[in-house]
């Protein structure tokens, strides 16, 4: 079983945090737990607020439709890169003080860096999931792991099978405005996906969009490409499905819902700025989520979702797919600064993160119970069947009542295998 390194932060940067670490095996109960602490550091934000300011004024083609984000200043690529160095620092100087040395040393004891693994941040503070994690030390040692978020409360979706058994990768591709931005390679890389089914809804109205979530067959894996934006705090999230209208996730609130009891385990925004999607969905209930946290360039969504998919579809782990998809970005940082730092997972704690082959036959498949229920019938039928050509079921008629019996062995009559 995979193993789950869980940290609850309960704080702010001002107070500090005290923090929980639990670390369980899927579907376990934890087998560690221990508190620790990490002391004010208001600066950490501070930094990378600073490094933001940078990014958000380089100016690119981005997922987003807001001007001010487009406009080049006199930032430059080594200015991002020196604010990029200083966060790093002193987020990796806070997470090594002497008040959190006890969460270290029990991370460093039951986890073994060899080990593939997921490290779950919950945290109040909406401040702490706007963060970069993998920039911990951590991750740089403990090379098969990698970090997500999760909501503080949360459930396991109701799941009723689909009505029509399918044997393929339901894919629900909505393609919305794209004015400024080139979604064709996106629309691309989901079309040639092994045993898959992909619709796309190029720029589709409200009442269309609803129409195909409440899809009965139910859907794998929902997929939006095209401009988004968060707001109020990161705390929502809104995307243009075209180039009049934009939903909130509120807005799409019974569609998901019940696209979630339908099956639907990954939704995936490779647009600008998804943390307020994450959010709301997380309400939801919704297994698995990867957005981007920040205005995302064009060839940066493009590149990200070739690695990604490339990795997942050929029998990777969902978090080993985005942490490969996430490093190979790197490549791009000359023209785009830290673009490393923009995927991000959200994870359902009550959920085990899907395989692409978990998603090929689980609708093809019955259940136990149900196995179990057509076994009685086939026998039962079976049985009188045999009974019946062997001229065996006489009826007794008493008190009004009709009782069948067997008069004799009706073994005889069967084959002895």
């Amino acid at each position: 079983m995979a193993k789950l390194a869980l940290l609850k932060f309960d704080g702010n940067f001002e107070q500090g945090f005290v923090v929980t670490l639990q670390i369980l095996e899927d579907g376990c109960f934890p087998f560690i737990e221990i508190s620790g602490k990490l002391p004010p550091a208001p600066e950490i934000y501070q930094h990378y607020k600073s490094w933001q300011l940078g990014y958000y004024k380089l100016g690119s083609s981005l997922r987003k439709l807001e001007a001010r984000f487009q406009e080049v200043s006199n930032f430059s690529l080594v200015d991002i890169k020196k604010e990029s160095q200083i966060f790093s620092y002193s987020l990796n100087a806070w997470l090594d003080c002497d008040e959190f040395r006890r969460i270290n040393e029990q991370l460093w004891v039951n986890l073994d860096p060899s080990d593939e693994f997921r490290v779950l941040i919950q945290a109040g503070d909406t401040r702490l999931r706007q963060l970069p994690w993998h920039l911990w030390k951590f991750f740089e040692i403990y090379s098969k792991a990698e970090v997500a978020f999760s909501a503080r409360e949360y459930a396991r979706a109701k799941n009723l099978a689909p009505i029509i058994p399918i044997n393929k990768v339901r894919i629900l591709a909505i393609l919305g405005d794209s004015r400024g931005i080139n979604i064709h390679k996106d629309t691309t890389l989901l079309a040639h996906l092994p045993n898959a089914e992909t619709i796309f809804l190029v720029e589709p109205n409200r009442k269309e969009l609803y129409a195909y979530l409440y899809d009965e067959q139910g859907w794998d894996i929902l997929f939006f490409a095209g401009h988004s934006e968060s707001y109020d705090s990161f705390a929502l999230g809104r995307i243009y499905i075209n180039r009049r209208d934009s939903l909130t996730i509120s807005d799409l609130k019974y569609a998901l819902i019940k696209a979630i009891e339908r099956g639907l385990k990954l939704a995936i925004f490779n647009s600008c700025d998804g943390l307020g999607l994450v959010n709301e969905l997380e309400d939801l209930n919704i297994p698995q989520v990867i957005a981007m946290r920040q205005p995302v360039p064009d060839l940066v969504a493009q590149e990200f979702l070739k690695y990604f998919l490339v990795a997942f579809s050929s029998g990777k782990s969902l978090y080993t797919s985005v942490r490969e998809a996430r490093e190979r970005l790197q490549g791009l940082e000359e023209e785009f600064p830290c673009a490393s730092w923009l995927p991000v997972i959200s994870q359902n704690p009550a959920e085990v993160p899907v395989t692409w082959q978990e998603l090929q036959p689980k609708k093809n498949t019955i259940s136990s119970e149900v196995k179990g229920l057509l076994k009685n019938q086939f026998l039962l039928t079976y049985a009188l069947s045999i009974a019946l050509l062997c001229g065996q079921i006489v009826f007794n008629i008493r008190d009004n009542s009709v009782k069948p019996f067997i008069s004799r062995d009706v073994t005889q009559c069967v084959r002895q295998d």
